[in-house]
């Protein structure tokens, strides 16, 4: 389950305001891994809004490993603070994030997707 998604359970799928799904009352009840819990998205913008570096941070992480089309590894660390920071002193502003992931040169040196039958690397058959 996705606990944040429940902050907007109160949106139906074109983003209409709703209190029922069918016969049943929505709830929008949910809780941070750290136990902080929130109703609703006006709970839900505040309790992001307070860790405003923590959702950035974490913004940064997701965009950066669909970027790459690759998980991030420990040398990637110090890119995604740099591309936070970088935003953080645009304003916090999306169009700065996107720019900054596509200047890196985290992404400007990523190789292109191979899908697994265009791999040039043989797999291990070795029966030692």
């Amino acid at each position: 389950m996705d606990p944040i998604g429940f902050a907007l359970e109160s949106f139906d799928a074109i983003g209409a305001y709703r209190t029922m799904d069918g016969e049943f009352e929505i709830d929008s009840v949910g809780e941070f891994p750290d136990g902080t819990r929130f109703e609703g998205v006006e709970d839900l913008k505040t309790i992001l809004r307070q860790r405003r570096d923590d959702f950035a941070q974490c913004l940064t992480e997701k965009l950066m490993i669909y970027a790459l089309g690759r998980g991030l590894q420990y040398y990637d660390r110090p890119t995604v603070v740099r591309i936070s920071r970088q935003a953080a002193a645009d304003g916090d502003r999306f169009s700065s994030l996107i720019r900054a992931i596509v200047a890196s040169p985290a992404f400007r040196s990523r190789g292109p997707y191979l899908s697994p039958a265009e791999s040039t690397e043989m797999p291990d058959d070795s029966t030692e």
